[in-house]
């Protein structure tokens, strides 16, 4: 299913246009260039903290955002190692001074499974006219205990109070059949049980 090591030379498989289903790919790498308009940007961002670790599993997402500055692609990959969880996302982003008026900005953020303190997974289950099961929906939530965002408030009265709301740091992934398909609404179900298996440790 996902990236196993293999003796001698993997099989090459032909790729289609940016933006094609990935779910077939067993190699991250593969479902890269399958995928992402950047996916050499990608490769090489995960790739070079990786090292000669091998891939457990991962999901990609991909959200294409129209605005009246035209078409912008918003990319992201999580990658598992078995002892860190590895996360790539670019964006394009407006620079004047670049030819075409905007630059890719990618980065690369490492969290060693211990970080994790909550994965969530959710399905949508529904019937087809022959009253056969058919997944929907999966949608993925993986939190830290890192704060993300923290407010203060305080409260009205005689005696006011400081108070702080405190959000931990989380990640989502969401498939459906709209968005994405069966097959990577599968690879994500796999993605998320793969974490579920592994933290906390």
């Amino acid at each position: 299913m996902f990236s196993r090591a293999t003796k001698g030379r993997p099989t090459a498989r032909p790729l289609g246009p940016a933006g094609s289903d990935w779910s077939s790919y067993e190699r991250f790498e593969d479902a890269a260039h399958a995928y992402f308009l950047h996916a050499d940007v990608a490769v090489e961002a995960v790739r070079g903290v990786l090292g000669r670790r091998r891939v457990r599993g991962f999901t990609l997402e991909r959200v294409v955002d129209l605005t009246e500055a035209g078409a912008s692609v918003w990319q992201e990959a999580a990658v598992c190692d078995g002892r860190r969880l590895v996360l790539w996302h670019s964006e394009e982003v407006a620079d004047a001074d670049a030819p075409g008026g905007t630059v890719l900005d990618s980065s690369v953020q490492v969290l060693p499974l211990d970080a994790i303190v909550h994965v969530g997974m959710r399905t949508l289950v529904g019937r087809d006219t022959d009253g056969r099961r058919v997944d929907r929906g999966v949608y993925l939530v993986v939190a830290t205990s890192t704060p993300h965002e923290m407010t203060a408030s305080q409260a009205e009265g005689e005696q006011p109070t400081a108070t702080a709301r405190f959000r931990p740091e989380a990640f989502r992934f969401s498939k459906s059949l709209d968005d994405g398909g069966a097959g990577q609404m599968a690879r994500l179900t796999e993605f998320g049980r793969l974490l579920g298996r592994l933290v906390p440790r």
